[in-house]
């Protein structure tokens, strides 16, 4: 099922931030919320299938769905991406994006390289932003020390990190996530949005 095209208010984007597991996507996504409680920016919140891990909170991290609850989504069209990443499946609620950007704010999404790859095919004017590791034998080690895989999960974790890595090409901006400089990070990601906003105050996303 093909749901109605959406556009959004001038000026609102749809903002893409992407990179490989263990990269630091959820840290920095969690520095930009606190920078900017800032109603013209919505961050949405992905549905998956993955179980919850003990620090994550259900509807504020993800939203942990069953598969056939994630599957039904996606029968009736309610998903703007789906994809299976290390054996689990996520996706992006199309209505949280459709209403920030009909409410002039911008839809800022945390998403894997497939479902990047996704959304810039249905929406060319999304801007996407690639979060890489300073190397991936630092990945490597921030993969290890978080814990939260098994050490089969982690070793193939890594494996995929170094394909996606490759796809650097296929982004806007790229953006160095170094160890201890998560803040700085942030910045960097502020600064590309900013920039984006000056140069295209007039621009409306169809989703």
């Amino acid at each position: 099922m093909t749901a109605a095209r959406c556009v959004g208010e001038p000026g609102a984007l749809l903002a893409i931030i992407s990179g490989p597991s263990g990269v630091g996507k959820d840290t920095i996504i969690e520095v930009l919320r606190g920078r900017h409680p800032d109603p013209r920016r919505h961050f949405v919140v992905t549905c998956t299938t993955r179980e919850r891990r003990r620090s994550e909170m259900d509807g504020q991290n993800y939203h942990f769905l069953s598969s056939e609850a994630f599957a039904a989504l996606r029968e009736h069209g309610a998903l703007l991406e789906a994809s299976e990443v290390h054996g689990n499946w996520y996706g992006t609620p199309r209505d949280q994006v459709v209403d920030a950007l009909a409410g002039g704010r911008d839809a800022i999404l945390k998403i894997d390289v497939q479902g990047a790859r996704a959304i810039r095919q249905q929406v060319p004017d999304a801007l996407l932003i690639f979060l890489v590791p300073p190397s991936l034998d630092e990945l490597y080690g921030r993969l290890t020390a978080r814990r939260t895989e098994s050490p089969e999960e982690t070793r193939r974790r890594y494996e995929d990190a170094a394909l996606e890595l490759a796809r650097q090409d296929d982004y806007d901006h790229v953006v160095v996530n170094a160890t201890g400089d998560v803040a700085g990070t942030a910045e960097r990601i502020d600064e590309i949005l900013r920039k984006e906003h000056r140069l295209h105050p007039q621009r409306r996303i169809a989703v």
